[in-house]
């Protein structure tokens, strides 16, 4: 009866921490709706306007309709110029710049030119006939009839020159064929400067009506730029508004389940009732009893405390508790890799790569190597792996994966897709190449220029990153990394992608598709557990809500820096100039952990 009344006590204390869980868990998941719903707005209104290219393009806009009145100027002036040539040409011919056009066809044809001097000829005979001889006369008839016919030969000949035949426009007449086939060199040769004046006249008033036409397409684009960025922003800023609503009750959700869990009964038991006889045993305690008693409870006490602190953290403290997480949500664990274990002298920039053959870490690298070709019905031929946040080893398991690979004689290629951190190249002794920062897109556009190989191991390739780059996800997105994937899976056995953690940005998840698909890297004592369930539901999805959108494949996780024994020869390291105060204690630091002789491969710098 006493111990129900300290329960109820204690209950009584819980109703208000009870009343506010139950109220947040009931709006909790109408909250995480519309923030799913605003951002498929802002998505949608990002893929369809373009709007993450505004920005670019509001800044671009301005210089581009600048250009586009500075040409319009300097073609004004040319125009002028070119007016004033014209003109001039006219006034000195005494033709217009068509005229000049029908001049300088018919001076230039020799047919007419023979034409014009078989009429002078005739001419000329006709006129010394009719001083003797009348309009009867036969010889003087046979010239009128000559001249006829060379007169319609020339008139034909011009049509055939001018083109229209008479047809789209009437024959002239024979004087003014004559007048204008008769033009001398000198103006032959003004009559071709002003017809290639009045060509260029033309092509100029082109230009002109181009530039003004493209002025105004830049001016109706320029317009519409800042309601396209204050709609990005309402978006931006509704997304904002949403996740800060959320992340309050998440907050208000885990500080009333931790206030629930450390709420206490405020009745206690202060001793049980006993009765004892008089001279029975048990009637006085024993110091030493009640010691040992307090100590085992304060034992038991402080492993519960320590255990439900643990707990609030939502931190992973061991490889066991991530594999039960993974089982409660049906995700395989596809392996453990052990922690490695580096010497202090070596160089904190370069990470532990197992470069060297009898390295034994390399077996468990091998072991998740073999476990993937049997995933699904065919081998894993381009495999994508990330992680939920950083400092869970990604790249370090990256690397070591594409030796164990390469080791196993697989044509293997890392490619380092995280554009936003630095190359790790350099551990591999790999110097990448400078400009490869500077234009990004060219360095990806041929695989020959940006692909290095690895001298210590054999058939292990890589291809450095550019990075850190801005506008990365625009660089991810295009054709040259499309090609890029593309000729790697047909060029190489095994292709590895080290991208970046999934809760920073999505560049991961873009480059999915173009793989067999991914896996995910977990760390004791850095994996928290909400962000590895988040993770989880984003890449396997609700199959009723979400049957039609596109779901990642996620082939499994890995466990890295896991407690695990290593057995290692250390007659191996005979050869290596460590000291050996430095290898002692190596020895007995591997020895409390494992109870083996474990070390790392140490590489030379």
């Amino acid at each position: 009866l006493m111990e129900q009344i300290v329960e109820q006590s204690r209950k009584i204390n819980t109703t208000s921490q009870r009343a506010i869980i139950d109220e947040v868990r009931k709006r909790l998941p109408a909250a995480v709706e519309e923030l799913r719903k605003a951002q498929q707005q802002q998505q949608k209104f990002e893929r369809e306007e373009e709007a993450l290219l505004v920005t670019a393009r509001a800044a671009a806009l301005p210089g581009a309709i600048a250009g586009s009145r500075q040409q319009q100027t300097q073609i004004k002036l040319e125009l002028d110029g070119v007016e004033a040539q014209i003109k001039s040409l006219e006034e000195q011919l005494g033709l217009t710049a068509d005229q000049a056009y029908v001049a300088r066809a018919l001076a230039a044809d020799p047919i007419i030119a023979n034409l014009r001097v078989q009429l002078y000829q005739v001419e000329n005979q006709l006129d010394k006939l009719l001083l003797d001889f009348t309009e009867e006369y036969p010889p003087v008839v046979e010239l009128r009839r000559q001249k006829q016919v060379a007169e319609q030969q020339l008139q034909q000949r011009a049509a055939e020159v001018l083109g229209g035949n008479g047809i789209a426009a009437p024959l002239r007449k024979v004087e003014q064929i004559r007048v204008d086939a008769s033009l001398d060199p000198t103006r032959q040769q003004l009559a071709e400067a002003l017809i290639a004046l009045k060509t260029q006249q033309e092509q100029l008033q082109r230009q002109l009506e181009t530039t003004i036409q493209t002025e105004q397409e830049l001016l109706a684009e320029y317009a519409t730029i800042p309601n396209k960025q204050l709609k990005l922003t309402q978006l931006q800023e509704e997304v904002a508004i949403k996740k800060s609503r959320l992340d309050k009750m998440r907050a208000t959700l885990e500080d009333a389940e931790a206030a629930e869990a450390e709420i206490i009964s405020s009745l206690a038991i202060a001793e049980k009732a006993a009765v004892f006889k008089e001279g029975e045993p048990g009637g006085e305690k024993s110091m030493p009893l009640m010691l040992a008693i307090g100590g085992l409870a304060g034992i038991v006490v402080g492993g519960g405390l320590i255990f439900v602190l643990g707990m609030l953290s939502g931190k992973f403290y061991s490889w066991e508790e991530i594999q039960t997480a993974l089982k409660e949500k049906d995700v395989p664990l596809l392996g453990l890799l052990p922690d490695v274990i580096f010497f202090d002298d070596m160089d904190a920039k370069e990470m532990p790569l197992l470069v060297e053959h009898n390295s034994p870490y390399l077996e468990s690298y091998e072991k998740l190597r073999t476990n993937l070709q049997r995933q699904g019905t065919k081998p894993v031929k381009v495999l994508l792996l990330s992680s939920g946040e950083k400092g869970e080893g990604k790249t370090f398991c990256a690397y070591n994966l594409a030796i164990a690979a390469a080791r196993a004689g697989r044509r293997t290629l890392l490619i380092e897709t995280d554009l936003r951190t630095p190359s790790k190249v350099q551990s591999l002794k790999i110097v990448p190449e400078p400009q490869r920062t500077f234009e990004p897109l060219r360095y990806y556009s041929d695989i020959s220029n940006c692909i290095k190989q690895v001298p210590e191991v054999e058939n292990f390739y890589v291809i450095p990153s550019p990075g850190p780059v801005k506008q990365a996800g625009g660089i991810i997105e295009s054709s040259e990394m499309k090609r890029l994937l593309s000729d790697s899976r047909h060029r190489f056995d095994f292709v590895i992608l080290d991208s970046p953690c999934i809760s920073k940005n999505n560049d991961a998840l873009m480059l999915e598709p173009y793989t067999d698909g991914m896996i995910i890297v977990t760390r004791p004592n850095f994996t928290m557990s909400g962000v590895l369930t988040e993770v989880i539901e984003q890449l396997t999805g609700d199959d009723e809500e979400e049957s039609d959108k596109y779901i990642p494949k996620l082939l499994g996780v890995v466990v890295n820096a896991a407690d695990i024994p290593m057995e290692y020869p250390l007659e191996q390291f005979d050869d290596l100039d460590i000291p050996e105060p430095q290898l002692a204690d190596s020895r007995r630091i591997s020895s409390l952990n494992t109870g083996v002789g474990t070390l790392t491969q140490v590489r030379d710098r």
